[in-house]
């Protein structure tokens, strides 16, 4: 997989992980590694980045990084191992709890809200990134991550879209709009692990991905807007009717 090096390194984590400011760096360290875990960013036992890696990916002391980890620990996220194959691994989640778990989610969550915001922030990011265009190597990332959610398991199908979706509002060029957007599918995601993966949503899902990666490819700003602007309402639809 080719990557502009400014990118940083091509591991899934780089829509998210961002050096923090000054003043706030515990919290920013920890809300950030929060995202790459309620998003599946790195799935149930898999090992973070290592400490040196992710300090200086934060822009943070080892020790903040420690004491951010701690707290993950403490909270049954992440677990600590030592040893030659050592680090710290994200702990699988346990099962969503289906209609009941999805209801009291949403009790606290205004879904519209949250749903037409992500559509603002998509639909703006897949129009910047076919107006701006994309050179060889960003356009290359782009199609790898669609790429790997093709004939991707069902249970990493989820952790593979969202990283498509982050890859794009990454490429879009503000890093204000991926931070937005990265919080906001944590909330939607945390939704969706409440409903089934249903296969024909899915197909269509991807048709709809790879119509939009090549009008974003295309420089076909307002095609690829329209195309984004649906597949956003196919999941609200979806939200919609568990909660009916």
């Amino acid at each position: 997989m080719t990557v502009d090096r400014a990118d940083g390194p091509a591991d899934g984590l780089t829509p998210v992980l961002r050096p923090v400011r000054a003043g706030n760096g515990f919290e920013e360290a920890l809300e950030q590694i929060l995202q790459i875990v309620r998003l599946g960013l790195v799935p149930g036992g898999g090992r973070l980045p290592a400490e040196r890696e992710l300090a200086e990916r934060l822009g943070i002391s080892r020790v903040t990084l420690r004491e951010v980890l701690k707290v993950l620990q403490d909270q049954g996220l992440v677990e600590s191992r030592r040893g030659r194959y050592g680090g710290t691994f994200v702990l699988a989640r346990s099962d969503a709890g289906g209609e009941d778990e999805l209801r009291r989610r949403v009790a606290g969550v205004d879904v519209e809200d949250v749903l037409r915001f992500r559509e603002v922030l998509e639909v703006g990011a897949a129009g910047l990134c076919a107006a701006h265009g994309l050179e060889y190597e960003r356009a290359e990332r782009l199609r790898q991550a669609l790429a790997r959610t093709r004939d991707a398991p069902l249970g990493d199908y989820r952790r593979l879209d969202t990283l498509l979706h982050l890859t794009l509002a990454e490429l879009c060029g503000s890093p204000t709009l991926t931070a937005q957007y990265a919080a906001v599918r944590a909330t939607v995601n945390e939704l969706l692990d409440c409903i089934p993966l249903l296969v024909r949503n899915l197909e269509h899902s991807q048709r709809q991905h790879t119509a939009l990666v090549e009008a974003v490819l295309d420089g076909d700003a307002d095609g690829a807007r329209e195309i984004m602007r649906e597949h956003c309402a196919g999941t609200a639809a979806l939200l919609r009717g568990f909660l009916a």
